[in-house]
């Protein structure tokens, strides 16, 4: 496993590596372009001189063309007034000595434009060859740059198989879904059957028992007449026998054998309802004996369609859990800040019906549970993030997702969980929860509990832990200390801390706050208590928008220090939960005196926060962290190597749809900042440790 984590951070080192190299080739390919232009452009420039000359001769060739024509004319009129004129001889000669003389210099002009003619023609051979060898050079380039392109595409191959992993792995999460409704609907169906089947069964069985009653009553009287029967043969006999004697009694017998006959009858009469009730019993049970192995083979395959929706289930979990990890290795390799979207419930007083109206969740498979629409002035706002919690979402579902990156604090990342959004919106509520009620405990309760769970849970694999916290709020652009037990160190009647609480940043990008207060914690009910005194010492107010709203940004921060005494192995992990400060509308809020002091510095350190993400997502040379205390103490988290992760709270009631909005837009600018691969931090305890400790 070490091997396997030390190749991947070799990998990492190799991609960073990579991507400076290819930003390099990047900046030389433009140097040479910007080269290229350059010779491209005195070229035309020569070219264009030598146009220009070129013309120049042509017009000084049809000058002098004109000149020898009108020469060859003088000439010619000369020739015919020679013959005429005697007396014009020597004027002639001299006007002929001097078209010698122009011609002379018109031939030397014609030489030295020659001359600057092979010069340029010289001058562009070798501009000619410059050029080919820039192309020379940017043949090699495009060749260099084309083996890069394709790596980043057998990169992007990669990706796109990842995503293609993520899209064939939704696919079968939706046709699980629609499997396990098509085996809810079957489940229920025969589940109305056995309903159904029992109630037939419960029928038959409450006339079996009447029949049963029934014969066991026929039974009696059956047996009472038999023996009133016996009875009356034994007084017939005996009267018979007495009838010897008298025969005054004949009368009598003749009644007793009338009343034997009529028994008799009765008997046969009750022994065929005998029979008719036994043959009804023997149906009764037949079709009893094929209820019950309806109801055994229906109850079989509810049992099996138990296991195939369960199995359905687990594939369905399995598969987002597989969609998760390649969502987080994805962003991960990116850099990429991740935002969760939590939209709180409407309170007591406010409008139940606007937030139809306002805010909607997409049903669409790509967007589900991801996306969020918002309208305002009926125009539809779209947004997708990396999860989208609705307002019936709890506070236990809002940590399971991010109990996986708490879980990468003890693994010795910097891990980075911020709260932001409106005042009122439920930032507080998230991070903190409600005191008192352990269902509605927020994430920083729960991420502690997680950890020391976690590091007691680690014990048996030779790892020990050590934290320590430290909890602080930027007032007015002033860090205050919470845990300090000087009261007057944390809060002054002016709102400034006489104490100087300066941030340095060391080169492993830890952070350090001089003389602030660190403790060493043993379990999460130390830290329950600090979180109190710390809640007691934070700075709240009354505004017309929020009756306990948070005037200061809050940060806690834990350091986790482990070493396995088996492998040697040491981690270092940081763990910054951030609780903004709302932003707000001085026209909505109505601060006025301190409050609106406060409410100014909160407006301007969010707008800090903002131009530094701005700047990131535009990728600047250079990015203004120093312009506030907040962005200055956030650097390590948004400009370098840690997991970073931001909650925008959003206010539901349509008053709030502006401030939604704007919180919205800042989230996904946020979402699409790359701040880099995060970076563990572990090595091994040096050999004079190892003696000591040994």
């Amino acid at each position: 496993m070490l091997i396997l984590q030390e190749r991947c951070e070799n990998m990492m080192d190799y991609i960073k590596r990579l991507r400076l190299c290819i930003r390099w080739f990047q900046e030389l390919e433009l140097d040479y372009a910007f080269e290229q232009e350059k010779l491209k452009n005195a070229l035309e420039l020569n070219e264009k001189h030598c146009v220009d000359m070129e013309v120049s001769l042509k017009n000084k060739e049809e000058e002098l063309n004109m000149i020898i024509e009108e020469l060859r004319k003088n000439f010619e009129s000369v020739q015919v007034q020679l013959a005429r004129e005697q007396t014009e001889k020597l004027a002639a000669n001299d006007s002929l000595g001097k078209e010698k003389e122009a011609r002379l210099s018109v031939e030397k002009a014609q030489a030295g434009l020659t001359e600057e003619l092979g010069k340029a023609q010289g001058d562009l051979q070798t501009a000619n060859q410059r050029i080919q060898s820039v192309n020379d050079m940017y043949k090699l380039l495009q060749e260099y740059n084309s083996s890069l392109q394709l790596y980043n595409s057998k990169l992007q191959g990669d990706l796109d198989e990842a995503h293609e992993t993520i899209k064939r792995g939704e696919k079968e999460r939706t046709a699980i879904i629609e499997n396990i409704g098509n085996l809810k609907g079957q489940f229920s169906a025969l589940q109305e059957q056995l309903a159904a089947s029992k109630a037939s069964q419960e029928d038959i069985m409450k006339q079996k028992g009447e029949l049963v009653n029934e014969i066991a009553s026929l039974k009696v009287e059956l047996q009472q007449v038999k023996d009133d029967r016996d009875r009356h043969l034994v007084e017939v006999k005996t009267l018979q026998t007495e009838a010897t004697k008298y025969n005054d009694f004949k009368d009598a017998i003749t009644e007793l054998e009338t009343t034997c006959s009529s028994q008799s009858t009765q008997i046969r009469q009750l022994q065929d309802r005998l029979v008719n009730s036994e043959r009804r019993l023997q149906v009764s049970d037949l079709s009893t004996f094929e209820k019950m192995n309806e109801y055994e083979d229906q109850k079989q395959s509810i049992i099996d369609l138990k296991s195939r929706v369960e199995e359905a289930e687990l594939k369905l979990v399995e598969g987002e859990k597989l969609r998760k990890k390649l969502h987080n290795t994805i962003l991960e390799l990116k850099g990429n800040i991740r935002v969760f979207c939590r939209v709180r419930p409407l309170l007591p007083g406010e409008n139940n019906g606007d937030e139809g109206k306002t805010i909607s969740y997409p049903t669409s498979l790509e967007a589900l549970g991801r996306g969020i629409d918002l309208m305002q002035n009926a125009q539809k706002h779209a947004f997708t993030f990396d999860k989208v919690f609705a307002p019936t979402a709890s506070q236990e579902d809002v940590f399971t997702e991010i109990s996986q990156l708490v879980q990468s604090a003890l693994d010795g990342y910097k891990v980075c969980i911020f709260a932001y959004g409106q005042t009122g919106s439920g930032k507080t509520y998230t991070m903190m929860g409600r005191p008192g009620n352990v269902e509605e405990k927020g994430l920083i309760p729960r991420c502690l509990e997680q950890i020391f769970e976690t590091r007691q849970s680690l014990r048996s694999q030779g790892w020990k832990y050590e934290l320590q916290v430290s909890m602080l709020e930027i007032y007015n652009e002033t860090i205050r200390d919470l845990l300090s037990t000087n009261k007057e160190a944390v809060r002054t009647d002016s709102g400034v801390s006489p104490q100087k609480h300066a941030i340095k940043h060391d080169a492993s990008g830890n952070t350090h706050v001089a003389e602030l207060t660190i403790l060493d914690v043993k379990s999460s009910r130390e830290v329950s208590f600090l979180l109190d005194h710390a809640a007691r010492n934070r700075s709240v107010g009354k505004t017309q928008m929020n009756e306990q709203s948070s005037r200061s940004h809050f940060v806690f921060t834990l350091r986790i220090s482990g070493v396995n005494e088996s492998t040697e192995q040491q981690v270092q992990g940081v763990l910054n939960l951030i609780d903004l400060a709302g932003s707000e509308r001085l026209s909505k809020s109505g601060s006025t005196g301190d409050r609106l002091k406060e409410t100014q510095a909160i407006n301007k350190s969010l707008s800090s926060l903002g131009d530094v993400i701005f700047a990131l997502a535009k990728k600047e040379d250079h990015v203004p962290f120093r312009n506030s205390k907040l962005t200055y103490l956030l650097q390590p988290c948004l400009g370098g190597d840690a997991k970073t992760l931001m909650f925008v709270n959003i206010a539901p009631e349509s008053s709030s749809t502006g401030e939604s909005l704007c919180s919205l837009r800042f989230a996904a600018r946020v979402n699409a900042c790359e701040i880099g691969t995060p970076r563990r931090q572990t090595n091994i305890k040096p050999l004079e440790n190892r003696l000591s400790l040994g």
